[in-house]
């Protein structure tokens, strides 16, 4: 299992884009519990419930999920 399957942290920022021109991705920018950022694509339902300050919890194998 990889370290990465697993975490926990905040969200700091969200942010949605047509990176490939066509495709409307939703992203969240996540202050993990071990002090590392990261970016993090999320679906639609996840992204218009998150705000700045809500906690984010990655399990392995599912989808990240609001805590």
């Amino acid at each position: 299992m990889k370290r990465e399957d697993i975490w926990s942290g905040t969200v700091v920022k969200k942010s949605r884009g047509l990176l490939d021109g066509s495709n409307l991705y939703r992203r969240v920018t996540v202050r993990t519990d071990d002090d590392r950022t990261a970016k993090v694509r999320v679906n639609r339902t996840l992204w218009n419930e998150l705000a700045v300050g809500d906690r984010v919890v990655k399990v392995a194998g599912q989808e990240p999920y609001r805590a």
